[in-house]
């Protein structure tokens, strides 16, 4: 049930519970929202208050007003919510999951890559190698020659999950480059990557994407660094 709204930014509150009653299957997809007035009286807040909300969570892709009749739940996950909750999520979490998807993009990569997507590549191994102990260059290098290898597996799905991921992919890199007690690839590890895609080696590339990242996925996962 929904409990009134007492305090506080009365949109924000009215967005949250509203979220939350959705994300609990209270109104599963496909539902259609009660009325204005009987959420407003549910909260305890006007409807126009309830229309802000309602606004709000139409443009984030939760609910789909139609025209003359009503509002109805399109999907109940909230995007910007779950970017939020990804961004809290554990190093070694975000580590697994971009092992999962740059393996897979390294072996589809291999397959497909175009001259274009060669050069693209290179060019960002090379820029990384030029920033020598300029760290943040090298963190801005890295992260483009890892969206050029997701882009060159030609997967329009993948590229959009993994652009979707990218902040966790940028502090991923960032902890690896920074922190003392996680192993760092080195440029090499790259470059021997590279040439497996360009050799159209699938089974070479994805080897050598998930060696990347495993010294630091192992590192975390023996409580050895926090």
């Amino acid at each position: 049930m929904l409990k009134p709204i007492k305090k506080g930014s009365l949109v924000e509150t009215a967005i949250e519970s509203l979220r939350t009653a959705i994300e609990s299957d209270q109104w599963p997809v496909g539902t259609r929202l009660p009325v204005e007035s009987e959420l407003s009286d549910a909260l305890g807040i006007s409807r126009n208050t309830i229309r802000e909300a309602v606004r709000v969570l139409v443009h984030v892709g939760m609910l789909e007003t139609r025209q003359g009749d009503g509002t109805y739940v399109r999907s109940n996950r909230d995007a910007g919510e779950t970017l939020r909750r990804i961004d809290r999520s554990k190093l070694a979490e975000q580590l697994e999951v971009r092992i999962m998807l740059e393996t897979e993009a390294a072996r589809l990569a291999a397959f497909r890559r175009t001259d274009a997507d060669l050069k693209s590549m290179s060019d960002a191994l090379d820029a990384r190698a030029a920033a020598g102990n300029n760290l943040n260059d090298r963190i801005c290098h890295d992260e483009w020659f890892h969206h050029a290898l997701v882009q060159a597996s030609h997967n329009a799905a993948l590229t959009e999950l993994y652009d979707y991921f990218s902040h966790a992919v940028s502090q991923t890199i960032e902890r690896t480059e920074r922190d003392d007690d996680l192993p760092e690839p080195s440029q090499e590890d790259h470059e021997l990557l590279l040439a497996a895609i360009r050799r159209k080696d699938a089974d070479k590339a994805e080897a050598l994407s998930r060696a990347l990242l495993k010294p630091s996925l192992s590192a975390l996962m023996s409580g050895k660094v926090i």
